[in-house]
């Protein structure tokens, strides 16, 4: 069995930003965490590639559809490269491959009477790919998210029997591990409770999507192309890609991390489609928070877009993934604030853990002839040992319930009290008297086996400092050998050669 982890399929209208980065580097720690831990991880991630507002801006920068996917999806590749994001499938829903398994599925889809000729009236939401309701509501009949006019549409559509499915979704939903958070959870029960109603899965003017079989001029509405994607992307690689392999490979998903706004597809109509095709259901979806900057929503127009290519090369990925992921609730929005996002880095990576590492080993380093302290035979102290397994145990509880920020905070926290126990102890005013030079040993084995710890907890979040603090401890860290077990107390080699320590992360600056 596999463990699968999806982030969204990212619509190709433009190059990735600050929310799309977030939602990745969430779905690679997890990704990463789940590995160490012994898992098989597939992580599917990818760009949705079809639909009318595709259509349109290929058209605005006068290039044909294809060219203008084939321009972003290669920036969406470069840049999970750029941020070291460690995923297994990459779909592209313009995939020949991705093609054939949506039309498998509508085929399975329409075999089960779920599928029926009917007209569509409604304003429609290029940005959301997407039918508004109650728009009266709005005298200018705007996207309460996009603020741009909606559309009125009124065409010949087929239509999927989501209202079948009214009973069994209730059921789904009321499943408090399918849909989270709690807040995000009730929304879509509200929405529930007022009865489904069937919607369109084709489109009759939009050219740029996949033809739906045995129907003339109509082709796929994007949402029913674009979800197929997680199950295209199993066997996409594959030789013999199929629907019923990418079944036995590895569906279904285990989570679909997915931004707030498109909670409603992923845990309403994917299921029922899914339910439809007599395929297994995902096993949770979860609805992260929006990304703010200084307390204002970002955009185009307010000119407060913070563009993820700056923030990489001014301030590395290190800063940028410890930020995001400790400093914001997975489920909550966040805000990013300069200032915040400085003190935090200086204070947590640089000062706490950084410096720890740092004055420890020269400690050693002095003191022990450039070697770890060989202290086998005396050390009785377990203060910082008893502390380290609670951390491991707190860290893993919340790991497995994706609490990335609690995780993050243990490890902390975890640094913090041993930078406390050094303060405390005060091995540099011992050392000046012979007798205790096993103490002192007892003391830096301590602090250097924590900061081992920390360093190896720190992997799935902050993968290149944790490898600068072990290269540091003398390269221990060996993945032949299982994680958890590198975890227990006491790893630390006595009597080991210590590199001479440089900073594992240098201070930002104000700007």
């Amino acid at each position: 069995m596999s463990f699968v982890i999806t982030t969204p399929l990212y619509y190709v209208n433009d190059k990735p930003h600050l929310g799309s980065i977030y939602t990745t580097l969430i779905c690679d720690s997890i990704a990463r965490y789940k590995r160490l831990s012994g898992e098989k991880v597939i992580f599917i991630t990818g760009v949705d590639e079809h639909g009318l507002k595709i259509q349109r801006t290929a058209n605005n920068k006068g290039v044909d559809p294809q060219s203008h996917c084939d321009e972003i999806s290669n920036i969406f590749l470069q840049s999970w490269k750029d941020w070291d994001i460690t995923y297994n499938k990459f779909i592209r829903t313009t995939s020949k491959k991705h093609e054939s398994i949506v039309s498998e599925f509508y085929n399975r889809v329409k075999k089960s009477d779920d599928i029926y000729m009917g007209v569509q009236k409604g304003w429609y939401c290029v940005g959301c790919e997407e039918f508004k309701d109650n728009p009266e509501n709005s005298p200018t009949h705007k996207c309460p998210i996009h603020q741009k006019n909606l559309e009125w549409k009124n065409e010949e559509n087929l239509f999927f029997r989501l209202s079948k499915y009214q009973s069994q979704i209730e059921d789904l939903i009321n499943d408090s591990l399918f849909i989270q958070p709690k807040e995000r959870r009730n929304e879509i029960i509200n929405f529930v409770s007022k009865g489904l109603k069937d919607f369109s899965i084709s489109r009759t003017n939009v050219s740029w999507g996949i033809s739906v079989p045995d129907t003339q001029n109509h082709t796929f509405y994007v949402w029913f192309d674009a979800l197929l994607g997680y199950v295209s992307a199993i066997s996409n690689d594959m030789n013999n890609s199929s629907l019923e392999v990418s079944i036995n490979k590895g569906w279904p998903a285990d989570i679909h991390l997915i931004g707030k706004d498109i909670l409603r597809f992923h845990a309403v109509y994917w299921p029922a489609m899914l339910l439809s095709a007599g395929m297994k259901i995902p096993k949770k979806v979860f609805g992260h928070g929006f990304l703010t900057r200084e307390g204002q929503k970002m955009g185009k127009s307010l000119g407060n877009v913070l563009d993820p290519n700056y923030l990489l090369s001014k301030y590395g990925k290190e800063a940028v993934r410890w930020y995001l992921l400790k400093d914001i609730s997975l489920g909550s929005d966040g805000d990013f604030q300069n200032k915040r996002f400085v003190d935090i880095i200086n204070n947590d990576l640089a000062n706490t853990i950084g410096n720890l590492l740092n004055r420890t080993s020269s400690m050693s380093r002095k003191w022990f002839n450039n070697r770890v302290p060989n202290n086998e035979k005396f050390n009785t102290d377990n203060t910082l040992e008893l502390y380290s397994n609670e951390s491991i145990k707190m860290y893993i509880k919340h790991y497995d319930s994706f609490e990335l920020d609690l995780a993050a905070n243990v490890i902390l926290n975890l640094a913090i009290n041993t930078n406390l126990y050094l303060n405390e102890k005060q091995p540099w005013k011992l050392i000046k008297e012979e007798e205790n030079i096993s103490l002192v040993s007892n003391i830096i084995y301590n602090v250097l086996e924590s900061t081992r710890i920390i360093g190896l907890l720190l992997l799935p979040i902050l993968p290149d400092l944790s490898s600068k603090i072990d290269i540091q401890l003398g390269s221990l860290y060996n993945k032949n050998y299982s994680w958890i077990e590198q975890l227990k107390w006491g790893k630390l080699i006595h009597n080991s050669e210590l590199p001479a320590p440089t900073p594992i992360i240098e201070k930002l600056e104000y700007e």
